[in-house]
């Protein structure tokens, strides 16, 4: 998808950005000339992890965007407000929030660990909530305010519930934050938003859980951060409270080629469908790149 340069000066607020889809996101938002607030964790390298707030805020400059590095643990209401406050400050205001960042464990209910499940849903649904929060009151000012959450369509089908409830609720409440505040703040023109992949996307995360074979199955961050960028540029008054598939919404956006997102595209027709979409009694479904010849596709 090519930039419009319609996310120029914008000032994005974006957590979990120092690598990944978060990081994906931000350099294409940057392609336009937006602001992007990098609000993460890691400021000094990870042994097993790529990137940090500042490798991350170099990539945005070079690619033509302006950043601000904060370190920010989302768990933490106290650096939340500092780098809300320090975004206003340094870019007057805020117009978008990626509710990115995520802790995972694909674990059942004997086998997850109070702290695990603790870590999951203070980032995931506790985080996206006060960081949502934090943020309305810059929001409202905005001439173009978006809210957009990584996380899933809600199915109350038991299978997506069974195999690891405890990071389901997690993910879950993230999407409720889209369902009830999509509504709340409607007559502000605020419009909230989720993304979500149909395919697994090789992140750090797909690395570790699944290694060579799932990253060798899966797409790009590039997918991602194209159909954020769809929904970041619609109209927020009459683009809201929608659960987006990102290849369905590309491919109605007029996306044809999904080659170019596909991490080998000699894997291109066995991708590995990511976990919360289809049929949850399928497990792992492989299916050709173009969502028009998949089983799963159907029309937003």
């Amino acid at each position: 998808m090519e930039n419009t340069g319609k996310l120029f000066g914008k000032t994005l607020f974006i957590t979990g950005a120092s690598r990944g889809i978060g990081l994906a996101i931000a350099l294409k938002a940057a392609k336009d000339g937006a602001n992007i607030v990098l609000a993460a964790k890691t400021a000094e390298p990870h042994p097993k992890l790529p990137g940090t707030i500042y490798t991350a805020a170099a990539e945005i400059e070079r690619a033509g965007g302006k950043a601000l590095p904060c370190i920010v643990d989302v768990r933490d209401e106290k650096q939340v407000q500092e780098a809300v406050k320090k975004a206003v400050q340094k870019f007057g205001g805020i117009d978008i929030v990626i509710n990115n960042a995520s802790a995972i464990s694909i674990t059942g209910t004997v086998d997850t660990e109070m702290k695990r499940y603790d870590l999951m849903h203070n980032i995931n649904t506790r985080g996206t909530f006060m960081v949502s929060k934090e943020c309305i009151p810059y929001l409202q000012k905005s001439s173009h305010p978006h809210i957009l959450n990584i996380s899933p369509p809600l199915n109350m089908h038991p299978g997506w519930f069974s195999r690891n409830v405890a990071y389901t609720m997690a993910k879950y409440g993230m999407s409720m934050c889209v369902l009830g505040m999509s509504d709340e703040l409607k007559p502000f023109g605020i419009g909230v938003n989720a993304l979500w992949p149909k395919t697994t996307v090789n992140t750090a995360a797909t690395s570790l859980l699944g290694g060579d074979t799932s990253v060798n199955h899966s797409r790009k961050p590039e997918i991602m951060a194209d159909a954020a960028y769809a929904i970041l540029t619609s109209d927020p008054k009459t683009t809201t409270g929608n659960f987006f598939i990102d290849d369905e919404l590309l491919l109605k956006r007029g996306v044809t080629n999904f080659d170019q997102y596909c991490q080998n595209v000699e894997t291109k027709d066995e991708l590995f469908r990511d976990i919360f979409v289809g049929d949850p009694t399928d497990g792992i479904m492989t299916f050709k790149s173009d969502p028009r010849q998949s089983p799963m596709y159907s029309k937003l």
